[in-house]
């Protein structure tokens, strides 16, 4: 095999750097001497103009008082990730019993290989190198992107911008979009987040995806995060989008962001111009909340908004109205990063909203009246225990003004004016709401935490929509047309299809 000159004359550094290890008879055997290295996570910042490879290097370091045997030295992918290392002069995978001298220190070099012609192969290439010393194991995080894809590293948008669907983006650090700038994003643009990337709006953000090619912002981890568990089902990998007060005019059509800890935030604002229409969208999986607004004008329509750590829906004072909406709420502890139970219902209306100065200890309630909140056709639903209310009604001022049209609604009985042709009790059915063990060929069990908010057949929202309201909505999500016969249309998001699905 043919090494390249870098890697060879590493590898002559390497046998240089054991040559005397031959010698050595005693090795320290406690797991307290444990190796250190260069850097935690190697980067391969470099977009390749074409389909190759690219080296770097890290050390490895025994500053212990005594010499050290490495056992076991491999690539957590077994080498199908693309990277190669080469460690004590040779190339592998898998490498073992190497020795290490006190105060010494020793190359490992890195070569990876990545397609930017392929597609169907993840842009962003992540794999560990793995060093087990006295029964202790360690690991060095190894990260390569490829030239099929735009990186933007903290941008900053000044000025009216489109961005195309060319290449996906890979986002690093913040996104701004400035007082007086408009981003258009156009369909099929696909942004991947890197850990603490986040999006702040000072301007407007107008994202119109379609229902073939929608916008998508999420982590930039692809694969498993374990043998059980996609990636593309893991919160808390990036922040999410935050709109300044100053921000208005907002469009999210055909988006979907997921994998966040705040989808979706909008800072308290001017309820008498509109801050964001959301229409045909889902946004699911949030270390925190979903969508939090205060003082907003915001509507959404024919859109999911599922799975929150905090608060799926929380909406402090404004003007609201979602029409056909699934508010469903059915996270479980194993996705929640702190390990604590949900506590906030799937939907608050408030008008105010409690600070807690953490320096001083000062506590302040913002009184924001609640000037209308409107729900036709919408489901409000979660996993907490069969008696608890997914619907919290806050108001502390003199202006609270609600209404729930032909709704579905987790909670008791509820009487009132502001409650017309509501359902109430226990959840719906759905397609999948229940994570269940699944055998796959060759996989063995695989737990599944896909979940599919369509009504399932015999569901109580199919056909008790308000016709009225749907008619001006004929379409769901998905594009399946709202039933006008058959008994009507679905409440929610979704539209039950039937043998149409």
């Amino acid at each position: 095999m043919k090494i390249s000159g870098f890697f060879m004359a590493v590898a002559v550094a390497a046998g240089v750097l054991l040559g005397g290890c031959g010698g050595m008879d005693d090795y320290s055997v406690s797991p307290n001497d444990r190796l250190a290295f260069s850097t935690d996570t190697l980067r391969f910042d470099t977009v390749f103009t074409s389909v190759g490879s690219a080296t770097g290097y890290f050390m490895i370091y025994n500053r212990n008082d005594e010499a050290l045997r490495i056992s076991r030295i491999s690539l957590a992918s077994g080498g199908k990730s693309g990277f190669r290392i080469n460690v004590d002069g040779r190339r592998g995978d898998v490498f073992e019993d190497i020795g290490i001298w006190k105060k010494d220190s020793l190359y490992v070099a890195v070569e990876v290989t990545v397609d930017p012609d392929d597609r169907g192969r993840p842009f962003v290439v992540y794999d560990s190198v793995v060093f087990v010393t006295n029964g202790v194991s360690q690991v060095v995080v190894l990260e390569a992107y490829g030239q099929n894809v735009h990186v933007l590293r903290d941008a900053v948008f000044d000025r009216d911008t489109v961005l195309g669907a060319d290449l996906p983006y890979l986002v690093y650090g913040s996104v701004v979009i400035e007082e007086g700038a408009t981003v258009k994003v156009s369909e099929g643009v696909e942004f991947y987040h890197h850990k603490g990337g986040w999006w702040n709006v000072k301007g407007t953000l107008r994202a119109e995806g379609s229902r073939d090619r929608p916008v998508v912002f999420r982590g930039d981890r692809l694969g498993y995060f374990s043998t059980t568990l996609s990636y593309d089902y893991v919160s808390a990998q990036w922040e999410g989008l935050y709109f300044a007060p100053g921000s208005f005019d907002n469009v999210l059509s055909y988006v979907e962001i997921r994998n966040g800890i705040s989808g979706v935030y909008c800072d308290a604002s001017s309820p008498e111009r509109k801050k964001l229409d959301i229409r045909f969208s889902q946004i699911r999986n949030m270390d925190g909340n979903v969508l939090w607004a205060e003082n907003c004008f915001i509507e959404a329509s024919n859109s999911e908004f599922a799975n929150a750590s905090a608060y799926l829906v929380m909406l402090a004072g404004g003007r609201q109205r979602f029409v056909h909406c699934s508010l469903v709420n059915y996270m479980p502890d194993a996705m929640v990063s702190n390990k604590v139970a949900r506590s906030a219902r799937s939907l608050t209306l408030s008008d105010n909203v409690v600070y807690v100065y953490e320096a001083t200890g000062e506590v302040v309630t913002v009184v924001y009246p609640l000037l209308e909140a409107r729900f036709d056709n919408c489901i409000v639903d979660g996993n907490m225990k069969a008696d608890s209310s997914e619907l919290l009604m806050s108001s502390v001022g003199e202006v609270f003004d609600f209404r729930f049209n032909h709704c579905f609604v987790k909670s008791k009985q509820r009487e009132g004016d502001e409650f017309t042709d509501c359902l109430f009790g226990a959840s719906p059915e759905y397609v999948k709401s229940v994570p269940k063990m699944a055998a796959e060929p060759g996989e063995g069990e695989r737990y599944d935490y896909v979940y599919d908010f369509r009504p399932a057949e015999g569901s109580v929202v199919i056909g008790r929509a308000d016709m009225a309201v749907a008619a001006e909505f004929p379409y769901d999500r998905y594009g399946v047309g709202r039933r006008a016969g058959d008994g009507g249309a679905s409440i929610g998001a979704y539209e039950y299809a039937g043998d149409e699905e």
